[in-house]
């Protein structure tokens, strides 16, 4: 075992505070990484002040995990000492299911997939995210960040990056084809530069214009407000996707017009609440209202490479960890352009 500092919430809604955990032996297949940057997700929040439901503390979020390398098993094969690596949602599952050997272990049925906090590993074990020094995981669950990624912006693609990146394949954002990013916050952020890069044309729909020239600047071709009742009457049978980032309730009619006629609005922000819908806004217009998760290991290695040969990261604001308790409240009031970076060596 190797002890380590880290922060943690030590109850539901207390203060994250500076502590130390223990990580695991390095086992046969395990690489143990020096983490230097770990992203700060909305989903952080939501599971530490048990938004989500009932949670296990204390609890050390962070799920945008970027290190080096610098311990490996006798039966690694994938990774070396020194090598650029990253840890995304997950850090195992079963492995078995047809999902998991699909490479969508992210939708493991065998149990569900292991959550990098906020889970129990298969030792009966709490995980630990990171919000500390080092991590150790398995070989399997663990990606190589491409040189041409600086670690700071890359960390939050394992979580805000893959979580755009996936449905927006999935659904064939391309040429040709209209996309909405709705909410122009972290995920969504990386939604509009992953869609532009894709070559769809883009559409920010955000609650006011007041982030209209940074959507403009990161790949959007529109921006419009959602508080703007005109923008509905103008928008009508507009999008063949609409990508939703946002994690509050909103209205589904009112955004399921916007859709053309097999258009799909795709859930990726989870609000902490239900959610009302009149069946006949999807039955009008053959529209389907779906929802998508992360993506498995394989995909997030392929978005890795595709920012990488792209040439963008997220956009970041580089913190100490003594400033998470403030960072999170920053979040919440949606001051944060566009994601919180903690710099681990400061833990």
């Amino acid at each position: 075992m190797t002890t380590v500092a880290a922060y943690a919430a030590p109850s539901s809604k207390a203060p994250l505070e500076r502590t130390t955990i223990e990580r695991r032996a390095v086992r046969e297949f395990d690489v143990l990484i020096d983490i230097q940057f770990a992203g700060i997700c909305h989903s952080d929040i939501h599971q530490a002040r048990e938004g989500w439901g009932e949670a296990i503390f204390p609890m050390v979020p962070g799920h945008e995990i970027a290190g080096v390398v610098s311990e490996v098993g006798p039966g690694v094969t994938k990774y070396a000492v020194g090598d650029r690596v990253g840890v995304g949602c997950m850090v195992d599952s079963c492995r078995e299911c047809d999902n998991c050997k699909a490479g969508l272990e992210q939708y493991c049925t065998g149990g569900g997939m292991t959550g990098t906090y906020n889970a129990v590993d298969k030792d009966g074990e709490p995980t630990y995210g990171g919000y500390a020094q080092k991590i150790v995981v398995d070989e399997n669950y663990v990606v190589r960040i491409p040189d041409g990624l600086s670690l700071d912006v890359a960390a939050p693609l394992l979580c805000a990056g893959i979580t755009t990146y996936s449905p927006l394949k999935h659904w064939n954002a391309g040429p040709g084809k209209k996309v909405a990013i709705l909410g122009m916050g972290g995920l969504g952020h990386m939604g509009v530069k992953i869609a532009h890069a894709l070559g769809a044309e883009v559409t920010v729909l955000s609650q006011s214009l007041r982030k209209k020239d940074d959507g403009l600047k990161l790949g959007a071709d529109h921006y419009y407000a959602t508080s703007d009742e005109k923008t509905f009457e103008e928008l009508r049978g507009s999008f063949d996707l609409i990508l939703s980032t946002v994690s509050a309730p909103l209205n589904l009619d009112a955004y399921l017009s916007l859709l053309k006629t097999d258009g799909a609005f795709v859930n990726v922000g989870a609000p902490e609440e239900p959610v009302a819908l009149n069946l006949f806004s999807v039955i009008g217009g053959r529209k389907t209202l779906a929802g998508s998760g992360i993506g498995g290991i394989q995909e997030t290695q392929e978005m890795l490479d595709f920012c990488a040969e792209h040439g963008f990261g997220a956009e970041i604001e580089l913190i100490s960890a003594d400033r998470i308790n403030e960072a999170y409240e920053r979040v919440l009031a949606s001051d944060v352009r566009y994601r919180f970076v903690i710099d681990t060596s400061t833990i």
